[in-house]
């Protein structure tokens, strides 16, 4: 029982994570006066969509595999190419 609560839990959480990314992008956004992604979007996506696959990998459900582990992949190159552009502009300055 409480090892089930533990796993729902993990669910909630990642669930959470994911869609408080949504906020993030709206306040941004708000903030800015037009649309943008903010660098904590893609964060919160990754911390969300791990602990998603974390559950979907307990559960055993391929197709919630497969969903995360795509976005998962998107949201690290994302960060990547922040990271890389940051790099960049600290060289040339």
């Amino acid at each position: 029982m409480i090892l089930s609560s533990l796993w729902m839990l993990v669910g909630i959480g990642g669930q959470a994570l994911f869609s408080a990314r949504f906020l993030i992008q709206w306040l941004a956004s708000e903030k800015r006066g037009e649309s943008t992604t903010p660098v904590a979007f893609w964060f919160f996506s990754l911390g969300g969509g791990v602990l998603l696959m974390i559950y979907a990998l307990h559960v055993g459900d391929p197709i919630f595999m497969a969903g995360q582990g795509f976005g998962l992949a998107v949201y690290l190159r994302n960060l990547h190419l922040i990271r890389k552009r940051a790099k960049l502009s600290e060289a040339t300055a």
